[in-house]
């Protein structure tokens, strides 16, 4: 790391990198959670319901260095389908920047669907137990019906919050993953510069971190407020 260079100059490099990787998880994680939280809840008390808390658990019981480790071996060594190191620049093209960006994507995306699609199931089979949603039953809606036009508009405030949640992690939590395949981001940016005791670096990226976990924290506040009349609408 060239620590002649101003802060600025090392900074948006990486913390373009790091939003690339940020959104192909985010782009895989959110729809897949969803889809995930909305069908268990349909199905709940199943085989595939089970089936699904018991993957999302064990994923969540791996830290995500593991979850690397794991994906490097099988996918990289055993079945060697995509680079165990994501070293990227300004010249590699999307394809290529896509296809070396696919593992640690990929970790990312396992660790954070878990948490989202749990968050999910529970938030709509919280509100199920609702008078309105009794109410939608005896009116002869079907079962996807009452979740998905009466209980999902009303959940929307505690999922948005742990979207946001980990949409944050994905930029302010990427430092494990980007060491492991060595992704020029801006985590290990943080970790080069602590290593070399370049302080201005380091409080660059920090500041990044925290802004960036304020800003999706307060969008989620204002979707929370927005999805709920009652928040909206005070009496």
């Amino acid at each position: 790391m060239d620590r002649s260079r101003e802060v600025v100059d090392l900074v948006l490099p990486r913390l373009r990198n790091t939003l690339f990787l940020a959104s192909i998880a985010a782009l895989i994680a959110v729809p897949l959670s969803l889809l995930l939280g909305v069908s268990t809840a349909l199905y709940r008390n199943t085989f595939y319901d089970r089936s699904v808390n018991m993957a999302t658990l064990t994923t969540i019981s791996f830290p995500e260095f593991f979850v690397a480790y794991l994906l490097i071996l099988f996918l990289a060594s055993l079945y060697p389908v995509f680079p165990s190191l994501a070293n990227v620049d300004a010249d590699t093209l999307f394809g290529e920047r896509l296809y070396r960006a696919a593992l640690p994507a990929l970790t990312l995306t396992l660790v954070i669907v878990a948490h989202m699609m749990r968050m999910t199931r529970a938030a709509i089979i919280n509100l199920l137990a609702s008078p309105y949603i009794q109410m939608a039953r005896l009116s002869g809606a079907s079962p996807a019906e009452v979740i998905l036009k009466h209980a999902l508009p009303n959940a929307w405030a505690p999922i948005a919050t742990v979207i946001a949640f980990n949409l944050a992690y994905l930029v302010v939590g990427v430092v494990v993953v980007e060491v492991v395949f060595v992704y020029p981001g801006i985590g290990q940016l943080m970790v080069d510069a602590v290593s070399m005791r370049d302080i201005p670096v380091v409080q660059g990226c920090a500041l990044i971190f925290a802004v960036t976990y304020i800003l999706l924290n307060l969008i989620a506040d204002i979707i929370g407020i927005i999805t709920n009349p009652r928040l909206l609408h005070p009496r």
